[in-house]
């Protein structure tokens, strides 16, 4: 019951940048024990990779004391505490909903499964899918049994990859189907309950940004 308390608590504190900064950080030290670097001090992978020092170790300070005075941060240990703060050490389970060119894309990304999310399902409406596997092997079910297979499964995440106007609908048959984890890459504003947390990507938002910061080159 404590340690439950505690992790709530913590939850609260860290916030969402934080987090996003913690899995930069990972991919800083994955390129550097690569490279077969051993340790590493704070300032050193703030001058590398282009990062805040101060940042890194306030950032590091919410969940323990990793580093060690006079050498700094051992790499592969805290490559290790890191996958285990963002729980990557669970091997979840990953289902997208959308068997169009963005999900099967995204079902055929060999990254996500070298950071140990496994692509397990696809679902789409279109019956002359349903039965058909992506390139890498991942299959495509009807949209109907989501529930059936996000529990024989135990999918953590869903992957939204769908045209806005079902997107929605969507995410409702994903809550419905006890899955508490949403990535959205539909464009607009979706709803989700509490309790289940939904995270967009919006690719168009994206482009548009960088054409302002074209539009005021250019001027």
């Amino acid at each position: 019951m404590k340690l439950a308390i505690k992790r709530k608590q913590l939850n609260e504190q860290v916030s969402e940048f934080t987090t996003n900064r913690l899995s930069v950080y990972l991919r800083c030290l994955n390129a550097l024990g690569a490279a077969g670097v051993r340790t590493v001090s704070s300032q050193t992978l703030a001058q590398q990779f282009h990062l805040n020092a101060a940042q890194i170790r306030k950032d590091l300070a919410y969940f323990g004391e990793f580093g060690v005075r006079g050498v700094g941060y051992y790499v592969n240990g805290l490559k290790r505490h890191l996958r285990q703060i963002l729980g990557l050490e669970r091997k979840l389970k990953v289902a997208i909903l959308g068997a169009g060119n963005l999900g099967l894309a995204l079902a055929d990304y060999p990254g996500f499964r070298q950071e140990g999310f496994q692509i397990v399902a696809l679902f789409d409406t279109v019956t002359a899918k349903v039965g058909q596997q992506s390139r890498a092997g991942v299959p495509i079910f009807d949209i109907k049994d989501l529930r059936r297979i996000a529990a024989r499964e135990k999918i953590g995440i869903a992957v939204i990859a769908v045209p806005v106007e079902s997107a929605q609908h969507v995410v409702n048959q994903v809550v419905a189907a006890g899955i508490k984890a949403i990535l959205n890459f539909s464009p607009g504003t979706l709803r989700a309950p509490e309790g289940v947390k939904l995270k967009s990507v919006d690719l168009t938002v994206s482009l548009e940004s960088l054409s302002f910061y074209l539009a005021r080159e250019e001027e």
